[in-house]
């Protein structure tokens, strides 16, 4: 492997599995012991999940990933039963010393949302360099939608009775 700064982008907004000719399979970071006696592989996919899980931690954020993409996961977990992908919604770029992050997300409706923002950026920084040794260089953040608490189709039943 060799010692030259790598970048790859790995990105989780599509649903369609990425070809080999369009992304990656899984780039890593590679670290060599403090004591020269091995070394730690940290997978990009690793990088997308703290910061994904990072992400939904911060009170106020309702889901993360944008509409197409959200409703697709939606239908997923509804017949799987399984919990949402924690990297919808996540793009990394990672390096051998550094990481970029972009978050795509949508907000509770009454939050500040510039609060909110630096709140998930704080929180995805502390976890992403405490997990991984990785300096965090920019955490964006695009806010794609705004909810109201409770179910639309619930509140429109009740209005029918």
């Amino acid at each position: 492997m060799s010692e030259t700064t790598r970048a790859t982008t790995v990105a989780t907004e599509t649903t369609a599995s990425p070809t080999p000719s369009t992304a990656p399979a899984s780039s890593t970071v590679t670290k060599t012991g403090a004591d020269g006696h091995g070394r730690t592989v940290i997978a990009d996919t690793v990088v997308l999940k703290i910061a994904g899980i990072a992400a939904r931690e911060v009170s106020g954020v309702a889901d993360l990933g944008k509409g197409a993409a959200r409703a697709v996961g939606a239908i997923r977990d509804r017949i799987s039963g399984v919990a949402s992908d924690p990297t919808l919604g996540v793009k990394v770029e990672v390096g051998e010393t550094q990481a970029a992050v972009e978050l795509d997300l949508v907000a509770e409706y009454g939050i500040a949302i510039g609060d909110l923002a630096e709140a998930v950026r704080s929180n995805v920084i502390s976890a992403v360099e405490r997990m991984t040794g990785l300096e965090v260089t920019v955490v964006d953040i695009t806010v794609h939608d705004v909810v109201i608490d409770g179910d639309p189709e619930d509140e429109e039943s009740e209005r029918v009775r």
